[in-house]
């Protein structure tokens, strides 16, 4: 018996002196974050359900001097993205439309060219939908474009940059687009939408579809980039950040928790539906598309498959990664403009790695 304790105690304080070890890792993988004079991030590492590590780093508000904590909103970027394919999929299983509905069966008056874009082209990517950005100055900040907006861009086209299905090309029109299906198919906004049917169920109490004059953000973190002098510089809107479906929700790492969750059950779509935003997709000549609805797919040097996504906007770069499987998830949200989004993936790597992962 006394063998027996002696025996547990020390593997609780293996267990406990490895876990430290692995969180001291993680820190100096985050430590350009720390400091006063730096903007933040904020971190989450949940493992079976429970929040392993959770840690801040740096900065929310440099003029204010505010400390990021667990509970500031960060703007999820193309994080967001997970939550729009949820809503149409939500729709989907209410029978309003469905994955093979096309733009001009949705939007009337649409040009020729949507006659064979299909929502489940919008949701994986596979549209061929030009980029709206790419029709908006950069100076346009005194009246931002709107879902509603990218909707009128693409209805002065006559054609993609492809055939629908026939490769996989990421695009932000395409979940703008996705966005104005679900008002017209819900009869809600999508803000409205996201709250009664995703955040609230899930007590994701501070998190949002922020709308400039008709919302705001709780325990807002806000955005920085840095100029030629390398200075941190607050610029936390751009010309584009007015569009929800792409790009226009803000959360925290305790929410998030909540959400990562719930993927786990049948609370929001059941679990047959959850797996298909989880699963690959292809084009028209059978080439694998690794995007499922909402969800980036990779795996793991020890080959556990991967469902992720990033997000990059003016002065926001995130990671939400996750292997289901083991049930484990990271959760990254940082206020500030480097490093590139490509490397943001990195880092939820290397955290991962240093987990045990």
């Amino acid at each position: 018996m006394k063998k027996h304790l002696v025996f547990c105690l020390f593997m609780m304080i293996f267990v406990t002196s490895s876990h430290a070890q692995q969180f001291k890792e993680v820190d100096a993988i985050l430590e350009a974050y720390t400091g006063d004079n730096t903007p933040g991030a904020s971190l989450a590492i949940i493992k079976k359900g429970k929040v392993i590590y959770q840690k801040t780093y740096g900065m929310a508000d440099l003029e204010k001097q505010v400390k990021v904590r667990p509970e500031h909103n960060f703007r999820l970027a193309s994080v967001t993205k997970q939550f729009t394919a949820t809503a149409v999929l939500l729709l989907i299983q209410r029978g309003k439309f469905t994955l093979d509905h096309t733009l001009t069966d949705i939007f009337e008056g649409f040009p020729v060219y949507g006659k064979n874009i299909t929502v489940k082209h919008l949701l994986n990517h596979t549209s061929g939908i030009e980029d709206y950005e790419d029709y908006v100055p950069d100076s346009a900040m005194v009246n931002q474009i709107k879902d509603q907006g990218v909707l009128g861009i693409v209805r002065k086209l006559d054609k993609g940059y492809f055939a629908p299905g026939e490769q996989y090309r990421y695009s932000n029109t395409a979940y703008a687009l996705l966005a104005l299906i679900i008002e017209k198919y819900s009869g809600q906004t999508y803000a409205g939408f996201l709250k009664a049917n995703i955040f609230k169920p899930l007590g994701m109490k501070n998190t949002i579809a922020y709308e400039k004059g008709i919302s705001e953000v709780k325990h807002r973190a806000f955005g920085y980039s840095k100029n030629k002098e390398e200075q941190w510089v607050r610029r936390d809107q751009s010309s584009t950040s007015a569009v929800l479906g792409d790009g226009g929700i803000y959360s925290s790492t305790n929410d998030l928790y909540l959400w990562d969750q719930s993927l786990y059950t049948d609370k929001i779509l059941p679990n047959g539906v959850i797996q298909l935003a989880f699963s690959p997709n292809k084009t028209n000549e059978g080439k694998a598309v690794d995007y499922g609805f909402g969800w980036h797919l990779t795996t793991t040097k020890k080959g556990e498959k991967v469902v992720y996504h990033t997000g990059s906007t003016t002065s926001f770069r995130n990671v939400f990664y996750r292997i289901p499987t083991s049930e484990f998830s990271i959760i990254l949200l940082t206020n500030r403009n480097k490093p590139d989004e490509n490397n943001m993936l990195g880092l939820a790597e290397k955290i991962a790695e240093a987990c045990g992962h």
